[in-house]
């Protein structure tokens, strides 16, 4: 097996290969098919999107024997000496602008482009880090970037372009790279184990596809992880979410159905085992957070998997959507809501297990709270009530919290005031009560 980095090894060759970018791969293939190639690119975007791959790429399709060609023969030198594992070329120069990007280094730069490619068609300069040239050193570069020799070509790569100078990004054809979509990088994901012949759960990938946050390199170099620890078995959805610090699907499974059961005793177990596990306590809530917002996305959409709105295994989500039911919708909005509020405020908490505790118990206690949102959820608590009984009204359903409630949060009698519903009236139109009151 070969020591490289897995992000090395399966680094793209061709503009075919390379994933998520089409908005910026197509069009440089058709500049490269109608010979219209521009004598300085400027690719920004976040890190790890394939930037500076992208650059080797075009110099190797500029460089090709055969070319410039969309499409690198790979048996040519300048093809043999820019592949992934090749020699590298002495005509095509990556500078690190993070260590040469002063006025001295740009100066030294401009007195070499004016000789001649040694062997190939073009000399390219493929300047990465281009953010962290100084002032002075664009100025340097200026001229040569503006009117440069017919066999000179610049590509820059940065991560700020903002910080590029006007005048050379004006000189510059820009091609702004973007995250990867979550479901391109997984499918790539998963390509890649099965070409590494290393077994993956289910549930892994999706796990990786967020640690990597769009990022193909970081979520290469965290798959990479995962692979080198992987047993016999290959890499499991334990090992995966212990290695990586995300909650175990069980744990966010048993305080989702504590919140809709009301059982604080379940809820408070579940911190209590998140706490002696070792586990984090802002990563929880992270965790829980999103769980919520699938939930939510569920209720509102229930054909959420197959829109690619929501990515998890079969099994997780059959749960989630046995879950989503449960909750009302007004109940299950504010329960995210609170656990939002909960995470901003665990920043820098002294205490982050006193803070997640007072979460779970907000989300249980609506009644002790007298805006519209809690009264609404306790509404749907009873409604559930009311379905699970066989659909009679209770006597509950005779009161609702009226204009008392709202003005109670001004200085008013407070939540404890009601206002009755006529008789029949039902949940509907306690709800309509409510809103009457609130507006």
């Amino acid at each position: 097996m070969s020591s490289l980095a897995l992000y090395r090894r399966y680094r793209p060759e061709s503009f075919a290969e390379v994933i998520g970018q089409e908005h910026v791969t197509d069009p440089l293939q058709q500049a490269l098919r109608n010979n219209r190639v521009n004598h300085a690119y400027l690719f920004s975007g976040p890190r790890g999107c394939g930037k500076t791959t992208s650059a080797r790429i075009l110099a190797r399709c500029l460089n090709c024997e055969k070319g410039p060609t969309p499409t690198p023969c790979g048996e040519c030198q300048s093809c043999r000496d820019l592949a992934r594992n090749g020699p590298g070329s002495i005509d095509v120069i990556e500078i690190d602008a993070a260590s040469h990007g002063g006025v001295d280094d740009a100066r030294d730069l401009r007195e070499k482009a004016f000789f001649g490619p040694a062997s190939s068609r073009y000399k390219i300069y493929i300047i990465d880090e281009a953010h962290m040239v100084t002032s002075a050193g664009f100025n340097a570069l200026l001229k040569v970037v503006e009117e440069p020799p017919e066999h000179l070509k610049f590509i820059f790569a940065t991560t700020e372009p903002e910080k590029v100078i006007g005048t050379i990004r004006s000189r510059t054809h820009h091609y702004p790279f973007r995250l990867v979509p979550p479901g391109t990088l997984r499918d790539y994901l998963a390509e890649v184990c099965q070409k590494e012949s290393i077994p993956v759960e289910d549930g892994v990938l999706p796990l990786v596809v967020r640690a990597g946050a769009g990022s193909v390199r970081d979520s290469m170099s965290v798959m990479d992880q995962l692979l080198a620890g992987a047993g016999a078995d290959g890499v499991t959805y334990t090992m995966a979410t212990s290695l990586l610090g995300y909650t175990d699907g069980s744990l966010l499974d048993s305080v989702v159905e504590a919140f809709a059961a009301g059982d604080g005793a379940a809820a408070f177990e579940v911190v209590d085992r998140v706490i002696e596990g070792g586990n984090d306590p802002r990563r929880f809530v992270a965790d829980l957070l999103e769980r919520l917002r699938d939930l939510v996305i569920l209720a509102a959409v229930p054909d959420a998997a197959e829109k690619g709105l929501i990515d998890a295994p079969a099994d997780v989500l059959e749960r989630m959507q046995a879950q989503a039911g449960v909750f009302g919708p007004a109940e299950l909005s504010r329960a995210a809501d609170l656990v939002n509020e909960g995470l901003t405020e665990m920043r820098g908490a002294t205490s982050p297990r006193l803070q997640l505790e007072l979460i779970c118990a907000r989300v249980l206690l609506p009644a002790a709270y007298g805006d519209e949102r809690s009264v609404m959820a306790r509404l749907d608590r009873l409604e559930r009530g009311v379905n699970f009984s066989g659909g009679g009204a209770g006597p509950a359903m005779g009161y609702v919290p009226g204009p008392e409630v709202h003005g109670g949060m001004a200085g008013g009698p407070g939540p404890q005031a009601a206002a009755p519903v006529a008789p029949g009236g039902g949940v509907a139109a306690a709800r309509a009560a409510v809103r009457n009151g609130g507006a």
